[in-house]
């Protein structure tokens, strides 16, 4: 369900909206509707799948829809605003649980690579001591 703070502190932002900040966004709240309707109103301006156009058509449309319509509009918006945080929850957890596998697969690349490198200048300088000892003893031969 809904966090009621996060709802209460929309409406009290909404509360705090005077119309000069309403306008500057591009919508237009009648002071009595914005009093009658703060809950609803502040789930419309927090609606992520509304434009400003066609929020400021839900905010006009306010004061003459039934309480049935009222109650219907409010419980798809605060659907919405659970489904968008479930989703949120849902994909910040799977950052969180990729993000060590990541580093790790990372750091063991990197190791790996480390390795393979050491392997090399070990196998290179293996073969000049090789080299050189086969050198020493050839020049010990023809003494």
């Amino acid at each position: 369900m809904l966090d009621t703070v996060s709802l209460l502190s929309s409406c009290f932002l909404l509360s705090l909206m005077s119309d000069s900040s309403a306008a500057s966004a591009g919508l237009t709240i009648p002071t009595e509707t914005q009093a009658k309707f703060a809950t609803i109103i502040a789930l419309i301006l927090g609606s992520e799948s509304m434009n400003q156009e066609e929020r400021q058509y839900w905010i006009n449309i306010l004061p003459i829809m039934t309480p049935e319509q009222l109650k219907n509009l409010s419980e798809i918006l605060i659907n919405e605003k659970e489904q968008l945080a479930a989703i949120d929850k849902k994909y910040a957890e799977k950052i969180k649980e990729s993000a060590p596998k990541t580093l790790v697969k990372d750091i063991e690349k990197n190791i790996r690579s480390n390795t393979e490198k050491r392997h090399e200048v070990e196998s290179k300088v293996e073969s000049e001591e090789a080299e050189e000892e086969s050198s020493i003893l050839e020049q010990i031969r023809n003494l």
